[in-house]
C-alpha cells in the first residue's frame, strides 16, 4: 500500500515511481534483522540500571542536538544527518522513554505508598522529554509521550488516589499554561491554524485545509470496496500520501472493507500485546510489553482520526504502513522485545 501511494510523489520528485518503496524494503530487511535479533535478547537486559539510564540520556541528549543543528523542515527540526542516512532520533527517544518508565516503576514498586517514588522520577522524565519535543515543534510525540507515560502509570500499580491527583495537578498546570499563552499572545500559532483547519476543512481547500479536504475526498470515493489496488486518483494531489495519509490511499483503493481489514489488524495486536503484558512472568516484563501496544495502538489511532479529520492533522505516520525508514526499523526491533517476553511467558508455562 505504500507503494502504491507513494509511486506518483517518487516519480515527481525522483523520476522513479520505485524510489520509496526499495529505499522502505532497505528498511524493513533492516527492522527484520533487528527484530530477529531482539527477539532472542533476553529482555531483561534492559532491566539495568546502566543500560536503562545510559540508553535514555545518550537519545534524549541526540533528540535535544537534533532540535538545535538537525535539518529544518517548515520550521521544525526533527531529522539528523549522519553521512548519506538521515533518522529521526525522537522514535528512538520513544522507546528508551519506555524502557526508563518500565524500568523505574518496578525498581520502586514496592515503595510506591510514598509519593515521592511513584510521581516525581515520572514527572521529571516526562517533562523532560516533553520538553525536548517542543523545541523540535513535535507537538504529536508530545501527545504520544503523555499518553504512553501517563497509561503506564494507570497500570503499574500506583496508588490510585495518588494517580488522580496527580492527574488533577497536569491538568491544571495545562490550563494555566494555556491562560496565560492566550493572555500574552504568545502561543502556539501553528497549532491553532491546525485546529481551525479541523473545524472547518472546506475553509480554505487550496491552501491551509488542502491536505485535509483531499484525504476527504479521497476516502469518500473509495465506496464500500474501493477502485482497486493502484487505481487512486487523490494520490496524485494528496501531500504525504505515502507516509500521514496513507490510510486515505488505502481506503481510495480498497473501500470501507479494506479499510476495516486494516483497523481489525491493529485492534488484534492490540488486544494480543495486552495478553502478552497479562501473562508476563514479571512486573518489568509486563510495563514494557503493555508500554509498546500503547505506542503503537496510539499512533494507529491517531493517524485513523486525522485521516477521517476526527482529529486535527497532528503528523503521526501508521505504523508499519507509512513510510519512514527510521521509524519502521524501531517498530520491528520493537516487535522482537514483544516475541520475547512472550516467548517467556511461555516458557514459564
Amino acid at each position: 500500500m505504500m507503494f502504491s501511494a507513494s509511486y506518483a510523489w517518487g516519480l515527481s520528485e525522483y523520476n522513479d515511481g520505485y524510489y520509496y518503496l526499495v529505499s522502505q524494503l532497505k528498511s524493513a530487511g533492516l527492522g527484520l534483522l533487528l527484530m530477529f535479533a531482539t527477539s532472542y535478547l533476553d529482555y531483561h537486559f534492559f532491566q539495568n540500571t546502566k543500560i536503562a539510564y545510559i540508553a535514555f540520556i545518550a537519545t534524549y541528549l541526540l533528540t535535544f542536538y537534533t532540535a538545535f543543528f538537525g535539518i529544518d523542515v517548515a520550521g521544525a527540526r526533527r531529522w539528523i544527518q549522519i553521512g548519506p542516512i538521515s533518522f529521526q532520533p525522537s522514535e528512538l527517544l520513544k522507546v528508551t522513554f519506555i524502557i526508563i518508565f518500565a524500568y523505574i516503576m518496578s525498581v520502586n514498586y514496592p515503595k510506591f505508598k510514598d509519593w515521592k517514588f511513584c510521581v516525581i522520577p515520572f514527572t521529571v522524565i516526562m517533562g523532560a522529554v516533553a520538553l525536548v519535543l517542543v523545541l523540535q515543534r513535535h507537538m504529536s510525540a508530545v501527545m504520544l509521550v503523555g499518553i504512553i507515560g501517563v497509561s503506564m502509570m494507570f497500570i503499574s500499580g500506583m496508588p490510585k488516589k495518588t494517580f488522580w491527583k496527580f492527574i488533577g495537578v497536569c491538568a491544571a498546570f495545562g490550563v494555566l499554561l494555556l491562560i496565560y499563552k492566550m493572555a500574552s499572545g504568545s502561543g502556539f500559532s501553528y497549532i491553532s491554524d491546525r485546529i481551525q483547519s479541523w473545524k472547518n476543512p472546506e475553509s480554505d481547500p487550496s491552501g491551509k485545509t488542502f491536505q485535509t479536504y483531499e484525504s476527504l475526498l479521497s476516502i469518500g470515493s473509495g465506496g464500500w470496496f474501493g477502485l482497486g489496488f493502484g487505481e487512486s486518483r487523490q494520490k496524485y494531489y494528496l501531500p504525504e500520501s505515502q507516509n500521514d495519509f496513507v490510510f486515505a490511499i488505502i481506503c481510495e483503493e480498497l473501500g470501507f472493507v479494506g479499510a476495516m481489514v486494516v483497523v481489525l489488524l491493529f485492534v488484534l495486536f492490540i488486544i494480543e500485546g495486552f495478553m502478552i503484558a497479562s501473562r508476563s512472568k514479571d512486573r518489568f516484563g509486563m510495563l514494557l510489553a503493555a508500554g509498546i501496544t500503547i505506542q503503537i495502538g496510539s499512533q494507529a489511532l491517531f493517524n485513523i482520526m486525522v485521516a477521517c479529520n476526527a482529529f486535527p492533522n497532528t503528523g503521526i505516520s501508521l505504523p508499519f504502513f507509512s513510510y519512514g525508514g527510521t521509524a519502521l526499523m524501531i517498530q520491528l526491533a520493537e516487535m522482537g522485545i514483544m516475541l520475547n517476553v512472550s516467548r517467556q511467558c511461555i516458557k514459564k508455562k
